[in-house]
């Protein structure tokens, strides 16, 4: 079990890093910045540089605690906001990703939650620091909260349109 889950630490964090990352150099294939401020000015949102530096530091910050096994419970939080925010923006399209839909989205956000139910696993900086087990209302409280601050994210800088 705990290979198991350093693999999907691992796997999950390297992408959400590597997404960030995009999000705000032209590093990976990003686009610097300012390509992340206009992917958020094309899905209707204002804010320009300063989200997209805000989604992409949360993308690499999360990333990288999921990876170290660190804080398990923030790294969801931050993730699920991030991921509630693309969900909204990708929802008018449907499920499927082949359609431009949120199903890619959706499973970044369910897989933090899963992660914070639990835990990350013995090779972990929360094992080795004591942090583990956590009682199972922080799951309800992480996810919880990043929902919400995705939804009111969505709700002060995004537009109407959607």
């Amino acid at each position: 079990m705990n290979t198991g889950l350093l693999i999907l630490r691992l796997a999950l964090g390297l992408l959400f890093v590597g997404h960030g990352i995009q999000k705000v150099s032209h590093r990976l294939g990003g686009h610097g910045i300012e390509g992340g401020a206009e992917e958020f000015r094309a899905d209707g949102f204002r804010g320009g540089r300063l989200t997209a530096a805000a989604a992409g530091g949360g993308q690499i910050v999360a990333g990288l605690l999921f990876t170290a096994g660190a804080l398990t419970p923030l790294a969801a939080t931050i993730a699920g906001g991030v991921m509630t925010v693309a969900v909204t923006v990708k929802w008018r399209n449907g499920l499927w990703v082949q359609n431009n839909g949120y199903e890619y989205p959706l499973v970044l956000l369910i897989l933090p939650a899963v992660l914070t139910l639990t835990g990350p696993g013995r090779w972990s900086v929360d094992q080795a620091i004591g942090l583990l087990p956590s009682a199972p209302w922080w799951t309800a409280a992480a996810v919880g909260l990043g929902i919400a601050s995705g939804l009111m994210t969505r709700a002060l800088l995004g537009s109407s349109r959607y």
